[in-house]
């Protein structure tokens, strides 16, 4: 755990300190940036200290499944910056979300979740959890009657991603916070668009949150990483326990990078939405495309929520263009800047063709429902000129 002196607090640092300074736990060398822990175990001075750390009797390292010091600064920084009291930190943002469903779930269980979902996410939810007896409810998101009559009693869970992929749809956080608590269901919140720097879910009643930390943390398309925030009594009891037996371990390496990443965050990730509120607002005004997704834009349906809960619109924009497929591949092929890419949060603009990349295996019907069509394209904004990327994106959309 970090050693902070008697003269820091760091729950009381802004964001910006937080993200350069929080969890750093200096060896006696004294060096500047974390260290790097490449190790796969620990030795001990004597049986007895390895007795003491196996039965956690004595605070230290015992494995690297286990645990590692470059890890544990990232938890640490996470942890600071979400307002949590707890985070784990796992090899993607797949481990992630599956970690922190399937460590509370058993037979008889039942999870209700938006139907806007990462394509992942969906199979978790509606593929997987059922092969060991947990069953599901996708609801609208937006539609608080909806959640009322979904949740049961023997809701275990209820699953959300708000801003959603790849359609933005922001759905009310205390809302749904309110329904599932009241129902004894504990929320879960992707936070994967927003990052706590647009976002706080459980600043809203969020119980768990997680993130895919290979996105924007990292913000240069290099390494795979996931943050589980959540309390203390969840990560001791249900989610520790679950993790260090099932394997999904972070890489030291990995750790690292993600940390340096965490301390440019809040200035990319302004940068990017200030670029992103700009392209939306070109795209609704460019001729061929039918829709713009962009949750601070005045033409979307949840403006006035998405603006009470992110402080910004975010760095994903998503735009439906006229000719379906054909159309949307064209526009594809035509772009001199932006690349074509299923990943996102880079600092070089990426975009993708949802239907046939990101949810394809959702199949056509779960699309329709979701209301993803062929003509869809999900723009990540990078730190390019904006200019450079709306004439990028306008000489592409010409016919």
């Amino acid at each position: 755990m970090a050693k902070y002196t008697k003269r820091q607090n760091p729950a009381g640092w802004g964001d910006a300190t937080k993200l350069v300074r929080g969890g750093l736990d200096r060896s006696p060398h004294g060096e500047t940036s974390e260290a790097i822990y490449l190790t796969s175990g620990y030795v001990y001075e004597d049986p007895e200290t390895a007795e003491r750390r196996f039965a956690g009797e004595e605070e230290g390292y015992v494995y690297g499944r286990y645990g590692n010091p470059t890890v544990t600064m990232l938890e640490e920084r996470m942890r600071l910056l979400e307002g949590a009291e707890a985070c784990y930190a796992v090899a993607s943002g797949m481990s992630a979300a599956f970690g922190a469903l399937a460590c509370q779930l058993k037979v008889g269980d039942h999870v209700v979740a938006s139907r806007s979902l990462f394509g992942s996410n969906y199979q978790i939810i509606t593929a997987i959890l059922p092969k060991f007896g947990v069953t599901y409810e996708l609801v609208d998101g937006t539609d608080a009657k909806a959640w009322k009559q979904a949740v049961k009693p023997q809701t275990k869970c209820v699953f959300l991603e708000t801003p959603s992929n790849p359609l933005l749809e922001v759905l009310d956080i205390q809302m749904i916070c309110d329904i599932a608590h009241k129902a004894g269901a504990v929320v879960i919140v992707d936070n994967v668009f927003a990052t706590p720097i647009l976002q706080k879910p459980m600043e809203q009643g969020a119980d768990i949150v997680f993130y895919s930390n290979t996105k924007h943390t990292d913000g240069q398309g290099r390494v795979f990483g996931g943050t589980i925030l959540c309390s203390k009594k969840f990560k001791e009891e249900l989610l520790k326990p679950f993790l260090r037996h099932t394997g999904p371990t972070l890489s030291p390496f990995n750790a690292w990078v993600l940390l340096k990443g965490l301390e440019t965050l809040k200035l990319r990730i302004e940068a990017q939405s200030r670029a992103a509120a700009t392209i939306a607002e070109a795209l609704a005004s460019t001729k061929g495309v039918e829709r713009v997704y962009y949750p601070h834009h005045d033409a979307h349906a949840q403006v006035k929520l998405a603006r009470n809960q992110m402080k910004m619109g975010g760095t994903m924009v998503s735009f439906n263009v006229a000719g379906g497929k054909t159309k949307a591949f064209e526009v594809l092929r035509k772009l001199g800047i932006i690349d074509i890419s299923n990943n996102l949060g880079d600092t070089k603009s990426l975009i993708t063709h949802p239907a046939t990349t990101t949810h394809r295996n959702i199949g056509p019907e779960a699309r329709a429902m979701m209301g993803i069509s062929d003509g869809n394209l999900r723009l990540s904004v990078g730190l390019e000129d904006v200019d450079d990327l709306v004439g990028d994106l306008r000489q592409a959309l010409k016919t």
